[in-house]
């Protein structure tokens, strides 16, 4: 008989739960298109009784995915416990679009189903197979996971355990799944009274370290104090903009493929980093977006949210949350897009130094002494006054091509949640060569969503033509000139110097 067990929430986790509205469901999404192959059936439909009982196969490598939550009769602070009433059926579900099945068709149909929010009282994730599509030869696999449960990292693991280097349409079948029994409502009441008891004292073993982090000035928790300090001094409200609206239950969905040699050359060429490329590209889609709004750009505060994993190589088979995040300035008021790659690269070159990413990672650890009741409103208060107007996440995948039971992946594209004045979001996913872009937007307050993925592609249009003019730097003021030229020595190539970007703060991903 197997013993009762559980896994409790950790701060970041259980804010994403808080987080959580009727208007704001938090779970990271993805669409992605497979060549049908083998799961072809002879009607032309999928063997859906097929990719369930795979899925199902490696399930015991994803445990979390049988799990569902549980509360502490104390404080109600979450808890994962093995569902036992576990039914594979209910999360792999099966579906067709109507004639034609075009793009889209399938665009409003995958935002339908990102915009429902997952059943609490189960594991929290849901597949759809979605077949009928203009294209018979092929199939779309809309995937929902809570983002209490990974980070766009994490996720990309997840495609480990599905995926394969080889089409192998061959699988073991599922084995035996026995839960192990929920602990009673005693048992954690119990344990939470004893680690409310401890509080105070791990708290007081824990302050010589912090003091002496606090002295440090490499240490991430010195870090983590400079964000405070910076984010105060530039306010924790932004610029309100047509993008920083109400929002409302309903979503948009579009989607941009780009070749990524075509990216990466123009970082070769303009220096900097593939993340910068991105981000200036959306400063110049903003910049064209704001004008057709009729929107002067000049006074704007407008901040980007780029979540960066701090995850480490020893924690790339876990799930949960492990991300922390840059806050970069948008230099919309720039016309001249070279000049906005410089700003930006110069920015996130300061971020990198100051390791302000790692300093808010610390931050977030230290959330784990908030008794759940502050974290409650303490998480309340953060949607209410996000420093930041928009996230762009570019995630990192693998440059193979993939296969699911030897039907070939084609492209994967990302969806992350929106929440309180934030109708817009940009998720990267970089896969066999391309460079997917996902794009979720609130569906009344941007309904021309498809005219800013055109402005992307003008945008990234403009870096690609664009020369690399090393007369750049002489543009800039002569303050920054000099400072670059006190940091670094004087015959380094002025597009790679670096220089303090004051409007840059940084701050945890909430």
């Amino acid at each position: 008989m197997p013993t009762n067990a559980y896994d409790r929430l950790s701060f970041l986790d259980s804010s994403f739960l808080i987080m959580e509205t009727p208007t704001s469901p938090m779970h990271i999404a993805a669409s992605a298109t497979f060549e049908a192959g083998p799961l072809q059936t002879a009607e032309g439909g999928i063997d859906i009784d097929r990719i369930r009982n795979y899925i199902a196969s490696r399930l015991h490598l994803l445990p979390r995915y049988r799990q569902r939550l549980a509360h502490t009769p104390i404080g109600s602070h979450p808890v994962w416990v093995d569902d036992a009433h576990f039914n594979i059926d209910y999360h792999v579900r099966h579906s067709a679009l109507p004639k034609p099945g075009d793009e889209r068709q399938l665009k409003r149909l995958a935002a339908r189903l990102v915009a429902q929010h997952l059943d609490r009282q189960k594991p929290l994730w849901e597949i759809w197979i979605l077949e009928g599509l203009a294209n018979p030869a092929h199939f779309v696999m809309i995937s929902k996971v809570h983002h209490c449960m990974v980070d766009g990292m994490s996720s990309v693991d997840l495609l480990k355990v599905l995926l394969t280097l080889e089409p192998t349409p061959e699988f073991e079948p599922p084995s035996r799944w026995t839960p192990r029994p929920a602990p009673s409502r005693w048992k954690l009441a119990i344990d939470a009274l004893e680690r409310y008891v401890r509080l105070p004292i791990d708290i007081a073993r824990s302050l010589p370290q912090m003091w002496q982090d606090a002295s440090d000035s490499d240490s991430g928790f010195r870090a983590g104090l400079n964000i405070v300090r910076e984010t105060l001094g530039t306010g924790l409200r932004v610029s309100d903009t047509p993008l920083n609206q109400r929002i409302g239950p309903h979503r948009r969905l579009d989607w941009l493929t780009m070749d990524l040699a075509d990216v990466k050359a123009v970082k070769k060429r303009l220096g900097g980093t593939l993340n910068d490329t991105v981000l200036a590209t959306v400063a110049g889609a903003l910049r064209r977006f704001f004008d057709r709004r009729g929107v002067d750009v000049a006074p704007l505060d407008f901040r980007v949210m780029a979540p960066v994993s701090v995850r480490t190589d020893d924690e790339h088979a876990m799930l949960g949350n492990r991300v922390s995040g840059w806050t970069v300035p948008m230099p919309l008021h720039e016309r001249d897009p070279l000049r906005r790659l410089e700003h930006i690269r110069t920015t996130t070159e300061h971020l990198k130094d100051s390791k302000q990413a790692l300093g808010a990672a610390v931050l977030t650890r230290v959330g784990e002494w908030t008794p759940s009741t502050l974290l409650a409103l303490g998480a309340r208060l953060a949607v209410t006054a996000l420093p930041f107007n928009l996230i762009v996440t570019n995630v990192p995948g693998p440059q193979l091509p993939l296969y699911m039971l030897g039907a070939k992946m084609l492209d994967n594209f990302g969806f992350i949640p929106l929440m309180d004045s934030l109708c817009l979001g940009i998720v990267l996913f970089s896969y066999a060569g391309k460079l997917c872009w996902g794009f979720t937007g609130e569906w009344d307050l941007l309904p021309d969503l498809h005219e800013f993925v055109d402005d992307i592609q003008a945008s990234f249009q403009e870096l690609r033509v664009v020369p690399a003019r090393v007369e750049v730097a002489a543009k800039l003021p002569t303050r920054t000139i000099a400072k670059r030229r006190q940091r670094r020595p004087a015959q380094s190539h002025p597009a790679n110097r670096n220089t303090h970007y004051k409007g840059a703060t940084a701050m945890r991903l909430r």
